[in-house]
């Protein structure tokens, strides 16, 4: 059985558009210049909050006591939390949407994303190192 093959798309922020696909692999995201996935922002830590798969192949987030915090759905996270379709990711000014769904590939997921409302935004497509 393939597992899915989750992605994250910036919705807004200095990033707005930029795709990724999170293949399975635990990634951080932050200002640093080293993270996988880079926000170029002030309000956004160095390493600020990391996405992982757990045991069970489900995506979890974990703010990594960030200096202003983390929020999924408008709520802030103090720890370990499962992810699902769907789900915004608040880092600073910076909105990340989390999917579950395997696309194909980035054109596949772009439509996806098209058809959602969010179809004006350009989006690149990146891959998480």
């Amino acid at each position: 059985m393939a597992l899915p093959m989750a992605s994250l798309l910036i919705i807004t922020g200095s990033s707005s558009g930029d795709y990724y696909l999170l293949k399975g692999r635990s990634v951080v995201i932050g200002r640093d210049d080293g993270s996988p996935i880079q926000i170029v922002d002030e309000a956004v830590s160095r390493r600020h909050l990391r996405i992982r798969q757990d045991a069970d192949h489900r995506y979890v987030a974990e703010d990594l006591d960030s200096a202003n915090g983390t929020s999924i759905n408008d709520e802030r996270i103090d720890r370990e939390r499962s992810l699902t379709d769907g789900d915004i990711l608040t880092l600073g000014p910076t909105e990340i949407m989390f999917s579950a769904i395997d696309f194909a590939d980035g054109e596949t997921a772009f439509q996806h994303y098209r058809r959602r409302g969010e179809g004006d935004k350009s989006t690149t497509i990146r891959r998480a190192t």
